[in-house]
């Protein structure tokens, strides 16, 4: 199996991520895909790409974590 459809797979993902209305399933689409692009990156050595959707699944880890404690917090209310 060749890199390119690793790029082709992590494209269908970002893709799909902004069809989302959920914002919590938009940011864990965003950052499968994000990961994948990062692994394609890296493996294609295109550095730019790697760095730039390792940083971009950092910003949707912190909101993912952001949007379940603020869940957490109205389900207790």
């Amino acid at each position: 199996m060749g890199w390119e459809y690793l790029g082709y797979l992590a494209s269908a993902l970002l893709v799909v991520s902004l069809t989302m209305s959920d914002v919590y399933k938009l940011r864990w689409f965003n950052l499968l895909g994000c990961i994948a692009f990062t692994m394609y990156g890296a493996a294609i050595e295109a550095w730019p790409v790697a760095l730039t959707n390792a940083l971009l699944a950092l910003v949707n880890m912190y909101h993912l974590h952001k949007l379940r404690h603020s869940r957490e917090d109205s389900s207790r209310s």
